[in-house]
């Protein structure tokens, strides 16, 4: 059973297949959902336009062209969508594609592959094959449901095309969820509806391709490098650089005052030898797997069986990886499958429906109420089914209206992350939330901060709020590599950092590594410690979580839900009245959210040890500290005075507020960040022209 629907409309489901399109439209005219007749299909040709849809196996749009008279297989080289890849994932696309293209071939169809912007190759070839459909694939992503804007705008509004074309706008559905604006907000509501997963669809048979066009040849991983880097310019570059080199490895080196190793970019030799070793992990890390869609079934399969045993060299292989990605009961599989599942060179809902097949194997057909008997497949099911959970809130969010905020989605390292964004111009603000809270915990910061001339920028980080919670080991390293990140690729500037609480210490560690990225630092009753005349420490080899911790964050999160309203009004001392049920809701919402245990577990494995008189070397003057003195969760006095005398030029400002004294005295604190970004500012002005 598939689905192809409109975002901005209801969705229908029916068997075996059911898909609405745009009515016939010309040059100006809107798109307008209706049902095309199956009579006029058989006459019609059209384009699909492979995105994050690499592969022929359950694809609902290759089943609906399937029945036109000619389909054209297209993969734009668009720099505004590769840009987003790391070289890992430059990687699996070509590997991907390559797989894509064979597959069509042996149907006698072919993947035309073309460079350039995708509005206007997807134009260009409408005129050529005369297309009458384009089917696009449904994004989340902010940047990406722009982009099919732009594609949508440039084909309703050329002039050349005199025929009726009609956009396509499709999904995989995972549940049959009819109206996406009554999808619950809780996880612990959403399960209560008992919906079962909608089954795959099997490859399909195209139509044979019409052999005088000119298909194109896929580029080589350097060559496809270098296109990329055509239009970037030294510093953008340079940023990207940065995200090449883990925060650990850098910290490592500063510390030691020695010189570390960049890793080596990839080149076409060691893409070459992975194609003959014929191994399934074709990176040159090698601890990712991919290929195409066969590839990813067959080590899927060995994934799923790692408690039987094999003597097969591939399957080997996999189990080996599997357990050097084990960093926490689960996480190999999002680990090793994340990034094809991103590409979509296979789905979420063929994933689940392999493992419950399997499952349903060991137990003579039947699934046990209790649980699955395997953890690989508990490992796999749970995964996807998290993620479709998050992709229907991160789509909701994008199709109504609701929350405080118009909300973004970034995917970050194949996860979907929430933020927003408000002003057009001024200096670039990023505000950090503390732990268990989420960008709204701004709720009234934001609006009134652009208000004054700023671009601010709120986020959700990976974990918390709405923004995915996967099955990894979350570290402070690992969220100062995601704000270091956003900044590069979402902001595109160098930004004044807030950061409350343990989002106080990520931001500063972001301030230690990478200066150029941030222009001053602002901190919130932020954690970390003062250590005078801190030198040096050593680092663990690996980040792990233990039993123990597994069971303090239950324990932990049975007493925040029973316990959040007298916990969060001793956070606001003064104000009590502002942890009200709004953001007690949100919190409590969250708490039910698949995956928020592992997060818990973070706070027993956090390191801390590195103290803020280090990090924050090198920023005389640009640090502004904001105290709420009346913080239940440390000696604000005590704090203070040691910041005082083992960090020079810092600023500081003391409130009579608790932990949170952004949201506890927001036009105190509104008041006093604008002042300082507008006096930092100045500074920079002036510094840059003398």
């Amino acid at each position: 059973m598939a689905l192809l629907s409109f975002s901005r409309s209801f969705t229908l489901l029916s068997s075996p297949f059911h898909f609405f399109s745009p009515r016939s439209i010309r040059r100006r005219r809107s798109f307008v959902c209706s049902l095309s007749a199956a009579t006029d299909v058989r006459s019609r040709s059209a384009v699909l336009w492979f995105k994050h849809d690499l592969r022929l196996d359950d694809h609902p749009a290759l089943s609906a062209a399937e029945t036109h008279r000619f389909v054209l297989p297209l993969y734009v080289f668009d720099r505004r969508i590769l840009s987003r890849y790391s070289d890992d994932m430059l990687e699996l696309l070509l590997f991907a594609l390559e797989d894509l293209r064979k597959s069509l071939k042996e149907q006698g169809s072919n993947l035309m592959i073309r460079y350039g912007c995708a509005e206007n190759v997807i134009k260009e070839l409408v005129k050529e094959v005369k297309a009458t459909d384009v089917f696009i694939e449904e994004e989340v992503e902010y940047e990406m449901r722009q982009l099919i804007g732009v594609v949508k705008k440039t084909l309703e509004t050329s002039s050349s095309l005199d025929w009726n074309l009609d956009i396509v706008m499709w999904r995989t559905p995972f549940y049959d969820v009819k109206n996406l604006k009554e999808l619950p907000a809780s996880y612990n509501d959403f399960k209560k509806q008992k919906l079962i997963p909608t089954s795959p669809l099997f490859p399909v048979t195209l139509p044979v391709a019409e052999t005088e066009l000119d298909w194109g040849p896929l580029p080589t991983f350097s060559d496809l490098k270098e296109f990329i880097k055509e239009k970037l310019g030294k510093s953008k570059e340079s940023w990207n650089l940065m995200k090449e080199m883990p925060a650990e490895v850098l910290l490592k080196e500063n510390l030691s005052k020695s010189s570390g190793t960049i890793p080596k970019s990839l080149n076409d030799k060691s893409i070459e030898q992975r194609r003959l070793d014929k191994s399934v992990f074709v990176t040159r890390k090698g601890d990712v797997v991919g290929g195409g869609t066969n590839t990813l079934l067959n080590a899927l399969a060995a994934y799923l069986r790692y408690l039987e045993g094999t003597a097969r060299d591939d399957w080997q292989e996999v189990h080996e990886r599997l357990r050097n990605a084990e960093t926490r009961e689960g996480a190999s599989f999002t680990s090793l499958f994340g990034p094809a599942l991103c590409l979509g060179i296979i789905s979420r809902r063929r994933v689940h429906y392999e493992a419950i097949k399997y499952e349903k194997e060991r137990n003579a057909g039947f699934l046990s109420p209790f649980g699955y008997s395997a953890a690989s497949v508990a490992a796999a099911a749970d995964a996807v089914c998290s993620m479709e959970w998050f992709w229907l809130l991160a789509l909701k969010s994008q199709v109504s209206n609701e929350g405080l905020y118009s909300i973004r989605i970034w995917r970050w390292r194949g996860h979907l992350i929430q933020y927003t964004v408000v002003g057009l111009e001024g200096p670039a603000i990023l505000l950090v939330h503390g732990f268990g809270a989420f960008l709204e915990h701004y709720r009234d910061n934001i609006n009134a901060i652009a208000k004054h001339g700023n671009h601010v920028w709120g986020i959700t980080l990976l974990g918390f709020g709405q923004s995915e919670k996967p099955n990894v080991v979350y570290t402070e390293l690992l969220w100062a590599e995601m704000l270091r990140d956003f900044i590069i690729e979402v902001v595109g500037e160098p930004v004044h950092l807030v950061g409350n609480s343990i989002g106080g210490y990520f931001v500063s560690i972001v301030a230690s590594l990478w200066p150029s990225l941030v222009k001053s630092v602002i901190l919130m009753n932020t954690a970390g410690n003062v250590i005078p005349e801190f030198s040096s420490r050593r680092f663990p080899s690996e980040r792990q979580t233990s039993a123990a911790a597994r069971l303090g964050a239950q324990l932990l999160l049975f007493y925040l839900r029973l316990n959040i309203r007298n916990t969060l009004k001793n956070f606001y001392p003064t104000k009590t009245n502002r942890a009200d049920d709004w953001l007690i809701n949100e919190m409590l919402r969250a708490s039910y959210d698949p995956g928020v245990t592992v997060v818990l577990e973070s706070i027993f494995s956090f390191d801390l040890s590195i103290p803020l008189n280090y990090l924050l070397e090198g920023y005389e003057e640009k640090v502004l500290i904001l105290q709420g003195m009346k913080d239940p969760l440390l000696d604000s006095k005590a704090k203070l005075a040691m910041l005082k005398e083992h960090c020079t030029g810092l600023a500081i400002r003391e409130l009579d507020a608790g932990h949170c004294p952004h949201d506890e005295q927001p036009q105190k604190v509104n008041s006093i960040v604008c002042e300082w970004v507008v006096a930092v500012e100045r500074k920079l002005t002036a510094n840059s022209y003398s």
